[in-house]
């Protein structure tokens, strides 16, 4: 999804001249398009990802609006107490965009996986995050990040290989109709569910997708559906902790929904204590492959 964000970015800067761009010294071979657009307003700040975020929230503070990208765990983790105390505190409009969200950045290990990215920008007051499935929700979540007064946590991946036409981003979205359970996912893990090889067990999934947290009232259809099949899966790639199985959970409690069945399908973290790709990270968690499929068949026959 970077390069999806690279054009979007380079078309809002054509429409609106108050962006900055700052980068933690990542990126290269990537966002040099942005750097030769945005000229003077592109930033190296170098690996000093705390400074960036109290810059940045200078310069919103002055009716710019900043972009700052990085690798997930370092645009959103290191400098948390800048986040919370310069930004999010004083209600500033700062774009934190990180790249590699879940198990994206692979065999580089776990001080660049983001499992906790969602859980931690959640907590933080006047936060919107961000969560794009496929390709054309990049440009779409970037112009409503550039709308929305509050600051945002853009939490890029790797595409989904979703089949069919997908509605525009949204903060919800029925991807497929199904006969007996709910899936709600955030984010291209989703793309799993097509690849299980099972066309009978996929027909027996409703699938629905986040796109925005923190969660919106919950769509009617969504509600409906889920008080009569009763069975609701929620699938992530990050921790149960604070993630969006918490987040359904809570939500369907504070509107009296009590399905029969709740699974929370979640990153495992290193069972193994081995690093590997993407892929591998998500099958050890039971997130892809035979794993995934077979956790799916428990749900669907109890």
């Amino acid at each position: 999804m970077r390069d999806e964000f690279v054009r979007a970015l380079i078309g809002l800067h054509q429409r609106r001249r108050d962006l900055v761009f700052m980068t933690g010294d990542v990126g290269y071979l990537a966002i040099e398009a942005l750097q030769a657009t945005f000229g003077d307003r592109f930033v190296n700040a170098g690996v000093a990802e705390q400074n960036m975020v109290s810059l940045a929230a200078g310069l919103a503070r002055e009716g710019h609006l900043p972009w700052l990208y990085s690798i997930a765990p370092f645009v959103v983790l290191r400098p948390y107490e800048q986040i919370r105390t310069d930004v999010c505190l004083h209600k500033l409009p700062v774009k934190l965009v990180g790249n590699g969200g879940g198990y994206g950045y692979g065999i580089m290990g776990a001080t660049h996986h983001a499992l906790e990215d969602i859980g931690a920008m959640r907590a933080l007051p006047n936060m919107r995050i961000y969560v794009p499935l496929t390709a054309p929700d990049v440009e779409q979540a970037v112009a409503s990040m550039a709308v929305d007064p509050l600051a945002n946590y853009l939490r890029l991946n790797s595409v989904a290989p979703i089949p069919g036409e997908i509605a525009p981003f949204a903060a919800w979205r029925r991807l497929k109709a199904g006969r007996g359970t709910v899936v709600v996912g955030a984010g291209p893990v989703l793309g799993n569910f097509y690849e299980l090889g099972d066309p009978a067990l996929l027909d027996e999934l409703e699938i629905w997708c986040v796109g925005t947290f923190p969660l919106e009232e919950l769509p009617a259809e969504l509600s409906a559906s889920i008080r009569a099949k009763r069975r609701v899966v929620t699938i992530e790639e990050h921790y149960g902790a604070g993630g969006l199985g918490e987040a359904l959970g809570h939500a369907l409690l504070r509107q009296g929904l009590c399905p029969s069945s709740f699974t929370s399908l979640h990153a495992a973290g290193y069972p193994s204590g081995r690093y590997g790709s993407q892929r591998w990270h998500q099958e050890e968690s039971g997130l892809a492959g035979a794993g995934l499929r077979a956790r799916l068949q428990k749900v669907v026959r109890d």
